[in-house]
């Protein structure tokens, strides 16, 4: 998966601990591409590649990048690595990758010391969806565009909820 946009368009880093977090995090890329946001994806360990993250971490908003997601699993540090080292926000995404299911991956993206926060979504592809759209929401705040595709979205969740809603009356009859 590669981004669409051209690289002074991207203001989104989609990053990743491991290449099989990709399933997941396609999740998010979809949404941003929906809404037309430009975005990156960034393969690195904050335990194999510790160099590589900090040099990520301290170059991301130095590069345009305005909101970094971060989905990975296991002991799962990567996304307090990079909010340790940037001043952007930071929203992590646990993958389920291990026995426990995600959930180590979930407490050690939630549980940070106070000081360095990361926004935490709900462990695997719905929390990777919901990381795109907070970050759509983040980036709404000084553009109107992304804000008017937001509303846009929420009317249609509204009226796909009102013709099920519908179909339902018409199987009852």
């Amino acid at each position: 998966m590669k981004a669409k946009s051209a690289p002074k368009n991207v203001i989104v880093s989609v990053v990743m601990g491991s290449d099989s977090d990709l399933p997941v995090m396609a999740e998010a890329t979809k949404v941003l591409e929906d809404f037309g946001i430009g975005y990156e994806l960034v393969l690195t360990s904050a335990h194999r590649t510790p160099l590589r993250t900090t040099k990520f971490a301290v170059s991301a908003a130095g590069r345009g990048i305005k909101v970094i997601i971060v989905g990975a699993g296991a002991a799962a540090h990567l996304a307090g690595v990079i909010a340790a080292q940037t001043t952007l926000p930071v929203i992590g995404v646990p993958i389920d990758s291990t026995s426990l299911h995600g959930l180590d991956a979930l407490l050690s993206t939630v549980q940070m010391p106070g000081g360095v926060p990361v926004g935490s979504m709900a462990i695997g592809k719905s929390g990777a969806k919901n990381a795109a759209l907070f970050a759509a929401r983040i980036l709404a705040i000084g553009n109107k565009e992304i804000s008017a595709k937001l509303s846009a979205h929420r009317n249609k969740m509204s009226k796909d909820v009102q013709k099920k809603q519908e179909n339902l009356k018409c199987r009852k009859s």
